[in-house]
């Protein structure tokens, strides 16, 4: 076990929860609140963790926590990038890259604007299409991804490398979606240069996908703002909807909705999610 600072770590997950009121992160604002913030319960309830084990934390006690759970945590109780640094300092765990991967700092913009879209479906995913928070809505259209760590955290990694993760679309929008991919992937390996993530991914995938090593070729270039999906849902059928997408000011991740226009049955469908929620659910994200 690190050297966990106990009692800073304690002190100061209290101090970020008393500053948050419910509203910020789309909790509801009852009459009898006792606490200046959020209760320990809600803050457990954002991060995924059992309320118990979060406030044997705020109490000072426990093992050190993971690397994931700080990074919960650290989108939970919205917090900056300096203070997300020192939340893993406290916890004698290395501070992460901020942009990528299972603990990653979601920008504390696309979460605020995803925690107003309560009834939307939508996640923030990094450039590399990895999934790194969705909303209820989200989780009930399109699943939770796979727990996977390095290349294949990727939808577009997993895209070209598991068939089963091409079943969240119709068979014949497959071809779109794979040049859609490729081009958004052009684009992000343009704005990153020599970056070795990338490189790594590009190498691999054109190994490994003849698909994609043809598409590669034909250097088409676009990043994927906006989009017309075709999802598969196991109970309600194929749903057409629009997926939109804004980007953080470095590019480095996006918040993705998803809507279809008032009338439609994809309206429709979309408000029958709450209904069905998460059941029978393919994790199969895509992004």
């Amino acid at each position: 076990m690190g050297d966990v600072n106990h009692s800073a770590l304690a002190a100061f997950l209290k101090s970020r929860r008393d500053r948050i009121r419910p509203s910020d992160v789309g909790l509801p604002t009852g009459p009898r609140r006792r606490v200046p913030g959020l209760r320990r319960e809600e803050v457990a309830h954002l991060a995924g963790l059992s309320a118990d084990y979060y406030t044997e934390l705020e109490r000072g006690r426990g093992a050190q926590p993971s690397a994931q759970v700080l990074a919960a945590l650290a989108r939970a109780l919205r917090l900056n990038g300096d203070e997300r640094d020192h939340l893993f300092h406290l916890a004698d765990r290395p501070v992460p890259p901020a942009a990528h991967g299972p603990t990653a700092h979601v920008q504390p913009g696309l979460l605020g604007l995803l925690d107003q879209l309560t009834t939307t479906p939508a996640q923030v995913i990094t450039d590399l299409h990895e999934t790194l928070v969705q909303n209820p809505p989200a989780v009930a259209l399109l699943g939770r991804p796979p727990a996977s760590r390095g290349p294949r955290a990727s939808f577009v990694h997993r895209w070209f490398t598991d068939p089963e993760a091409r079943t969240i679309y119709p068979p014949e929008d497959h071809p779109h979606h794979s040049r859609v991919f490729v081009a958004d992937l052009q684009a992000v390996a343009a704005r990153r240069g020599s970056d070795s993530e990338v490189s790594r991914m590009v190498t691999a995938l054109r190994a490994r996908s003849p698909e994609f090593a043809t598409l590669w070729d034909t250097h088409d270039v676009a990043l994927r703002r906006t989009d017309h999906k075709r999802i598969v849902h196991p109970a309600l059928g194929v749903i057409e909807l629009d997926c939109h997408s804004l980007f953080s000011e470095d590019g480095r991740q996006r918040l993705l909705w998803f809507s279809a226009p008032p009338g439609t049955e994809g309206a429709t469908q979309l408000s029958l999610l709450s209904v069905i929620g998460t059941q029978d659910m393919t994790p199969s994200t895509p992004a």
